[in-house]
């Protein structure tokens, strides 16, 4: 049987953080094998993926996204041949293995950097962006890191500054220098000879800075839109043209791809622009040259989805990018989650669900989404997360959502580690534990289930198109069409909403979701009710 290079289309990737997931060794954090060990329950839920965030050799400074060495596995998380034990029990339950690539960047622990800074001759004195400081001393421009302040850090070594992005620990590499390129892509052959079926790309947009290092012009305050850490990080005063989203991407992903293809991998790139993220969607999986999908950010916003963003969002989508593959996604391990940050009643979280799994694209649920988990609080002694230490208390950081999934009731850690966990595990997040859940047909998980198998059962759904999305107050109606056409009607609010039906006779699906009928040729929807409907 041949290689279905199609298989992420319309696919369901569980997002597993593997510290977090489950601890087979007592020492608090999760591993590949506790990962291994719970397989089944991805299975389960009717997903048709898995995304690892990163497992590699790291000094853990961003927790795994700083690499020290791409082709091997920290010792804290296991072995490679625990991994390949991994991907050999999800290929035996049929899931498709993706991890996550962090190619922008490496810790400056890596042995790359650690030759790069040496001098400024040795053989990879050119693999990071170093540049001379302004006459005064100061950074070369006004470019600002993520985790605050300049993005430049002065290097005595090398009496030079080099770029990070992120945290200082974490240098840009110099994509503008070929040998960095081919490093990488053999990191790629890597893991796919390994069996990877695919990989979530970390900043796939941050990969080339401009080689001219030119300032970043100021971006109007009415502009501005901080989706992580609101009103504290300078880093939303920019306009961001010159440090990510550079032309030369382009032809990186077409490399990149070429790569992929006789293996049947797919690629999901993480777009992180704020301003353009949907464009750059559109520039990035065009033309079925570069990667297959890319992940935008317009669905974990702390602003709430209503009908009226849903509209807007795939307004502008079909506008600058109609056969653009969007990979949605309402919470990850970078967010607060959703159930959280848009407030959200039981009844409302399930109708998101349902309304995520009809939308056109492919879909990345978080762990521990399908149990209903809300953001745990954590104090500022708890915290781990650089990110929410720099900027506490306006930003509590992103460890509440990275706690610890809970598989059972009865132990004070949920089932994930014998030892001490390296996030706590909240009393919110045990009473909704996988064995609380698992056997209640009426429990949060179970829908979920039943949605994935709703999704599954409908080709449709997965690969047909989008249409029609319109919004009238909190409702959202659209059409999915292929080789069978469905009405989906959504209301997104707390007030009860008449919606009539499209010409036509339609019949109700979707009973075993909750979904409402209709009457004739009107449905009458309750707060956060929905309509599913299949046209005869």
């Amino acid at each position: 049987m041949g290689v279905d290079a199609d298989w992420w289309r319309g696919a369901v990737i569980y997002q597993i953080y593997p510290r977090s997931f489950q601890d087979s060794t007592g020492d608090g954090i999760g591993d590949l094998k506790g990962i291994t060990r719970r397989l089944d329950h991805i299975a389960s839920l009717g997903a048709d993926a898995i995304w690892i965030s990163p497992f590699f050799t790291s000094p853990m400074k961003d927790f795994g996204y700083d690499v020290s060495d791409y082709c091997d596995v920290d010792p804290m998380f296991g072995t490679l041949s625990d991994f390949d034990a991994l991907v050999a029990r999800a290929q035996e339950l049929g899931l498709k293995v993706m991890i996550d690539l962090v190619l922008s960047h490496t810790s400056d622990q890596h042995p790359w950097f650690k030759e790069s800074r040496r001098d400024r001759s040795n053989p990879r004195a050119d693999w990071y962006v170093w540049a001379e400081p302004k006459g005064d001393g100061t950074p070369p421009n006004n470019w600002l890191s993520i985790f605050g302040g300049s993005a430049w850090q002065w290097d005595s070594r090398r009496e030079q500054y080099y770029l990070h992005n992120f945290l200082t620990s974490q240098p840009d590499l110099n994509f503008h220098h070929e040998p960095v390129q081919e490093a990488l892509l053999d990191v790629v052959r890597f893991w796919l000879e390994r069996g990877v079926n695919g990989f979530r790309l970390d900043t796939i947009n941050f990969y080339f800075a401009d080689r001219y290092l030119r300032d970043n012009p100021p971006l109007p305050k009415e502009l501005r839109n901080d989706s992580i850490a609101p009103g504290v990080n300078p880093y939303n005063h920019q306009l961001h043209l010159f440090d990510k989203n550079q032309p030369e991407n382009i032809e990186f992903l077409r490399k990149f791809r070429a790569v992929l293809e006789p293996y049947g991998a797919a690629a999901v790139g993480e777009v992180g622009d704020a301003q353009r993220g949907l464009e750059i969607m559109a520039e990035y999986t065009s033309g079925g040259d570069k990667v297959q999908m890319c992940y935008p950010f317009e669905m974990l916003q702390p602003t709430r989805l209503t009908a009226a963003l849903l509209e807007e969002t795939f307004a502008r989508m079909n506008a600058v990018a109609p056969d653009a593959w969007p990979c949605w996604a309402y919470s990850n391990h970078d967010t607060v989650r959703h159930i959280t940050r848009w407030n959200l009643p039981e009844a409302a979280a399930r109708s998101y669900t349902v309304l995520l799994m009809c939308l056109r694209g492919s879909l990345c649920l978080y762990q521990g989404e399908e149990l209903g988990l809300p953001e745990a609080d954590i104090d500022f002694e708890e915290l781990r997360d650089p990110y929410g230490i720099e900027f506490w208390p306006e930003f509590k950081g992103r460890d509440g959502c990275r706690t610890p999934m809970t598989w059972v009731t009865d132990n004070s850690n949920g089932g994930f580690s014998e030892g001490t966990p390296w996030l706590p595990v909240k009393a919110p997040h045990l009473n909704r534990a996988v064995s609380a859940q698992d056997a209640d047909q009426t429990s949060m998980l179970n829908h979920y289930r039943r949605a994935l198998a709703f999704r599954r059962a409908h080709e449709v759904l997965r690969t047909g198109t989008l249409s029609g999305l319109r919004a009238e107050g909190d409702v959202a109606t659209f059409v999915r069409g292929g080789e069978e056409t469905i009405f989906c009607a959504f209301n997104l609010g707390a007030e009860q909403a008449h919606v009539g039906l499209p010409e036509g006779t339609w019949a109700a699906i979707g009973g075993e979701l909750g979904a409402t009928a209709a009457i004739g040729g009107e449905v009458t929807l309750g707060p956060w009710g929905y309509c599913l409907m299949r046209k005869v």
